[in-house]
């Protein structure tokens, strides 16, 4: 794993392909953005975040504030995966692992052949303010450990009511 990164330092730009076409960035400025890192296609634990991502991304853009999911997963697997559950949340793919390493996260090998075929980033959410600085940072090494989308949503709303400052950076 790669230096982690710290809260309050500017995001790293990545340019991605998107499901349906297209490509989505992450990082830069300009923006409130929640980025969404999911372990892929195959884990069933993601389909349900990434739904219950869905059902809040309303809610999200009415806070103005971009949602983005992505994975190291391939083009093919991306695609099913956002039409399968319906997302019109943007669906990056094609995360390399060296990236996923840039951004802190860690990297799992497949259990089986049946489960997935090569290495994948496990789960990470990057909340990045207007400035591009990494607003919140939360990592996981397991699928079990995510933030409550919900949750995080009312915490960007304080953050942006109250002029919070970047926490965590000391």
């Amino acid at each position: 794993m790669s230096s982690k990164l710290k809260a309050g330092s500017s995001m790293p730009e990545i340019s991605l392909p998107k499901a349906g076409g297209g490509t989505v960035q992450l990082g830069g400025s300009g923006r409130w953005q929640l980025i969404v890192v999911y372990r892929g296609k195959h884990c069933p634990l993601c389909k349900k975040y990434l739904t219950g991502l869905q059902e809040l991304k309303p809610d999200y853009d009415a806070s103005e504030t971009e949602v983005i999911a992505v994975s190291t997963d391939p083009q093919e697997k991306a695609e099913t995966l956002a039409s399968d559950l319906g997302l019109s949340v943007p669906v990056g793919y094609g995360l390399s692992i060296a990236q996923a390493r840039d951004l802190g996260l860690y990297i799992s090998n497949p259990r089986t052949p049946q489960e997935t075929d090569a290495p994948y980033a496990e789960p990470g959410t990057f909340l990045i303010n207007p400035d591009g600085r990494l607003q919140i940072i939360d990592i996981s090494s397991a699928p079990f450990s995510r933030p409550d989308l919900a949750a995080l949503l009312r915490g960007i709303k304080f953050i942006r009511e109250k002029d919070y400052p970047i926490r965590g950076n000391a």
